[in-house]
């Protein structure tokens, strides 16, 4: 296996349009790296750029410290997986897993070898080696077109939102046969998804992009605990962070997050950071799960608390999300199902001020 290395990476269309901006990422040997961003933000023509298959306006790639700028595609060890499958509707599956290898003239024997074992690491049945694409599931169909990367045993495998088109029971299936496979095989995998969840789940790290630009690198951890801008804070989680406007009060030597309805004192450990804004009209970020009824609240302080009214009761089985109105903000709770909250309710809410995020108005960048 291998790792891959992008430096001042750009791709740029006729008529000037930048589509990738100057990436630069260091992807380890074994690591499972996922791009993720919303539509035209420039992950997949990253990726593509890296199997070769899109060239290169700007910047350098390296596989296994090589330069492959100008390798083309079939000669840089890797395999790609794309979003449709792209099987050969006449060839059973078998010729499918086997097709790669007989171009590249592998003995007869090794071909059977690694068909075989490929299909036995994807659960591939000998009855379904015998059928067509056409006569698979949409779960099945993706198992053989990651076979098919499989038998190569390629320095890296690439996956290109390979899951999109599969209903929302098989994602979560193939999402944990994807995490089984990077453990056996212990391969260096970068794969680009739009969905924030696959990503969380399935990323050693994860590259947030946004306009054809790296906005965040991070372990899916920290990239949700410390989102580095509103926009990485907004895109990742869900339902996504809560984003509420409000001015910076000084009062007392303490300082608050003030609006129509809400005064909520700040930490003093943000004071330092935060002095600069006083009188500013600032962003403040909040996860769902950071905002307690108060029935349910351990911290139930007057200066974490304010009152909201109820629009929206939307039950999720284990838990409920409440959409509540406070003077000119939105914004979304995640309780538990044993919360009697009902619609057009005024209800007391408690905010966990040691989670909150603060962002600059300028940059959009984290204070915090």
């Amino acid at each position: 296996m291998a790792n891959v290395t992008v430096k001042n990476l750009s791709k740029i269309y006729k008529g000037g349009i930048r589509a990738v901006n100057n990436v630069t990422l260091e992807i380890a040997d074994r690591e499972f790296v996922v791009l993720v961003g919303p539509s035209g933000c420039g992950k997949s023509t990253t990726l593509r750029m890296i199997a070769g298959l899109e060239d290169i306006t700007e910047g350098e790639i390296f596989i296994e410290n090589v330069l492959v700028n100008h390798v083309p595609a079939k000669n840089r060890d890797i395999a790609m997986v794309f979003q449709n499958y792209a099987l050969y509707p006449h060839m059973t599956v078998y010729e499918n897993l086997a097709f790669g290898l007989q171009l590249r003239r592998y003995p007869t024997k090794e071909i059977e070898r690694r068909v075989h074992e490929s299909a036995e690491i994807l659960g591939l049945t000998m009855e379904m080696l015998k059928r067509r694409p056409k006569e698979l599931s949409g779960g099945e169909r993706q198992r053989v077109a990651v076979g098919r990367a499989i038998v190569r045993k390629p320095k890296v495998f690439l996956f290109d939102e390979p899951l999109s088109n599969l209903d929302a029971k098989l994602r979560v299936q193939m999402r944990m046969e994807l995490q089984k496979l990077h453990n056996r095989l212990q391969s260096t995998m970068i794969y680009v998804t739009h969905d924030q969840v696959e990503a969380l789940t399935l990323g050693d790290r994860i590259v947030v992009m946004h306009h054809g630009l790296v906005q965040q690198v991070a372990d899916p951890i920290n990239l949700y605990e410390r989102p580095h801008n509103k926009f990485v804070a907004g895109f990742i989680g869900s339902p996504p962070m809560n984003f509420l406007k409000g001015t910076i009060l000084a009062e007392d030597g303490d300082y608050y997050f003030q609006d129509r309805g809400i005064k909520l004192r700040i930490l003093p450990h943000f004071y330092s950071r935060i002095a600069q804004y006083k009188g500013q009209t600032l962003t403040m970020g909040i996860r769902p799960e950071d905002i307690y009824d108060k029935i349910f609240a351990q911290d139930a302080r007057p200066e974490f608390t304010i009152t909201a009214t109820v629009d929206v009761v939307e039950p999720m089985g284990a838990e409920i999300y409440l959409y509540l109105t406070c003077g000119t903000n939105n914004f979304v709770v995640r309780v538990s199902n044993q919360d009697t909250a009902a619609m057009n309710q005024d209800l007391q809410v408690v905010f966990d001020m040691s989670k909150a995020l603060f962002f600059d108005p300028q940059t959009g960048v984290a204070i915090s």
